[in-house]
C-alpha cells in the first residue's frame, strides 16, 4: 500500500528547484518528488548489483579467454618503464 510522506522544514531554495525540474519534465511537483525518491531509494539492492557485478566480470573473462584485464597501477608502470 502506497504511504503518504509530509515533509516539514524543506529548504526554499530545494523547493524551488523541485518545482523548476518539475515544470522542466513536464509533471507536478507531487510527481517530481515521487520521481525523486524512486531516483535515490527504488534502484537495484546490493546484493543484485553484486549479482550483476559478478555477471559482467564473467561476461569479460569470456570475451577474454580467461584473461583477466590489465590492473591501472601494471598500465602506468609499464607506461613509464617505456620511457
Amino acid at each position: 500500500m502506497p504511504a503518504n510522506l509530509h515533509v516539514r522544514n524543506v529548504p526554499d531554495e530545494i523547493a524551488r528547484r523541485i518545482k523548476v525540474r518539475a515544470v522542466q519534465n513536464g509533471r507536478s511537483a507531487e510527481a517530481e518528488h515521487r520521481a525523486a525518491l524512486e531516483q535515490v531509494f527504488g534502484g537495484v539492492g546490493k546484493e543484485e548489483w553484486l549479482r550483476r557485478a559478478d555477471a559482467l566480470r564473467a561476461s569479460i573473462l569470456a570475451r577474454r579467454g580467461g584473461e583477466l584485464l590489465p590492473s591501472s597501477v601494471d598500465l602506468i608502470r609499464e607506461d613509464r618503464d617505456k620511457r
